[in-house]
């Protein structure tokens, strides 16, 4: 629950310190704009917000590793909803517009996780999850977009050291090995999610598991 806040405290502050300039700059995800993606984190904070007051009677389906569906097909940028994020993002015009939706949704969405009982068990895209299994699984999903927030941008902050770590821990569950060692943790990220083509060195140190990469999380 912690690594959350961190989490998400952090990405959000990535975005409060974004010059305007840098919200037309290309973002990690295939055919999002910096602008799209923080679009898409609003989004994402609402969510968070009505799964945490989804609450499900029945035993979990799910935990933390077993949330995120599994491809191998990386998105280009031309699913329906993927579009629909970018006419929306275009509909906020400025920048401050985007940061101030972000930062008073997100920091709601904070705020509720912050109060959630771990136990307590929610419902999202037909599945039930103890609250603490559904913040975790979150922790992967702020930390990869931070990653894709500040793909092409050198200047901005990168996402905090323990929720790299904790995200890499999560995809090698989910891949069920570990990456080499001497992959970094954002190298891991990056390589294994398909947002990062690996060198020929790479490929070699990852061996057979370098032929069943990407592991692409939705």
């Amino acid at each position: 629950m912690d690594l959350f806040a961190r989490s998400w405290t952090a990405l959000r502050r990535a975005v409060a310190e974004l010059p305007d300039e840098d919200f037309a700059q290309p973002s990690g995800c295939a055919g999002w704009l910096v602008r799209d993606l923080v679009c898409h984190l609003v989004i994402d904070a609402q969510d968070v917000l009505i799964t945490l007051v989804t609450p499900a009677e029945t035993e979990p389906t799910r935990d933390a590793v077993t949330y995120w569906e599994v491809s191998a097909t990386p998105p280009t940028g031309d699913d329906p909803l993927d579009a629909l994020i970018v006419r929306l993002a275009a509909a906020y015009e400025e920048p401050r517009l985007l940061k101030f939706h972000l930062d008073d949704v997100g920091s709601a969405a904070g705020r509720a996780a912050g109060l959630a009982d771990p136990d307590l068990r929610v419902g999202t895209r037909g599945e039930v999850l103890t609250a603490g299994d559904y913040l975790s699984a979150y922790v992967l999903e702020w930390t990869l977009h931070h990653l894709d927030l500040v793909a092409h941008l050198p200047n901005a902050a990168e996402p905090p050291a323990e929720g790299l770590a904790r995200s890499r821990e999560m995809l090698e569950k989910i891949a069920g090995t570990a990456f080499p060692a001497s992959f970094s943790d954002k190298d891991a990220l990056l390589v294994g999610t398909g947002r990062r083509v690996p060198t020929d060195a790479e490929k070699a140190e990852l061996g057979e598991l370098a032929a069943r990469l990407p592991f692409v999380l939705g």
